[in-house]
Order: structure tokens, then C-alpha cells, then sequence
């Protein structure tokens, strides 16, 4: 007979308790694919969703932009996992700058509609991991 966990059991008994697990693991997993298919551009050529005056304020080509952002996103899933209950406003924030470069590019409204339910949720990850993720704190001196 197998057993289980006592994670898994909470997640099993408890839907605030699995929505977290849930938004934790999207939150470390979506990041980080996407992140890598920066440099791959496997499902999008991603430089397309580049402001041209957010291109224009930087010192490179968009090209390694979208490098900066891969790396960028696979830390933040990376984080995520390790201390969701910080580094889910980190991804929030991050979706806010997203949801600012597509609404001034034109035709991107879409993806920016959808960004903005994703950061809803990233918001709430943070939100449970008040409840579910433990606070560092400072050492008693």
C-alpha cells in the first residue's frame, strides 16, 4: 500500500492549500520554458512582441533583449520555487512591464488581457504564500 505525503495529503484535503501548490508549480514551470524558448524560439519569434521604442532605449539589438528576458524568466520560475512568498510580486511586477510594452505596441491587446489574468494570479500565489510559505526573518542579535 503506498503512502502519502503529508503535502500531498493537504493538497488533496485542502483547496486553499492545492491552489497554492498549483499557481507554485505553473509559476515555476511556465516561466522557466519560456524563458529557455527565448533562445530557441521554438514557439514564436519573440522579438515581435518588442515595443519598437522600448528597442530604442536599449544599447543592443532586441535579439539580446529577448536573451536578458529568457534569463529573467528562468530565474524568476526558479525563485518562485524556491521562496514564492516574495518572489510571486517579483513575477507580478514583471507582468506589469510586459502588459505596459504590449499595450503600446498595436495588435497585442490580446496577449495583454492575458497577461493581466496572469498577473491576477501571481498576486494571489503571493497572497496564499502568506498563509503557506513560511517569512524569512532577521536573526535575533
Amino acid at each position: 500500500m503506498a503512502t502519502t505525503t503529508p503535502t500531498l495529503q493537504r493538497v488533496r484535503t485542502e483547496p486553499a492549500y492545492a491552489a497554492f501548490w498549483m499557481l507554485r508549480l505553473g509559476f515555476t514551470v511556465l516561466p522557466i520554458l519560456m524563458g529557455l524558448d527565448k533562445f530557441f524560439n521554438l514557439l514564436t519569434n519573440w522579438e515581435q512582441y518588442l515595443a519598437p521604442w522600448v528597442v530604442n532605449l536599449l544599447p543592443f539589438s532586441a535579439h539580446t533583449a529577448m536573451l536578458i528576458v529568457g534569463v529573467v524568466e528562468i530565474a524568476a520560475g526558479i525563485l518562485v520555487w524556491i521562496k514564492p512568498r516574495y518572489a510571486a510580486y517579483v513575477v507580478a511586477l514583471w507582468l506589469a512591464g510586459i502588459i505596459i510594452n504590449l499595450l503600446t505596441l498595436s495588435g497585442f491587446y490580446d496577449v495583454a488581457l492575458r497577461d493581466f489574468g496572469l498577473m491576477l494570479a501571481a498576486l494571489t500565489l503571493a497572497r496564499l504564500a502568506t498563509q503557506y510559505d513560511p517569512a524569512w526573518h532577521r536573526a535575533a542579535r
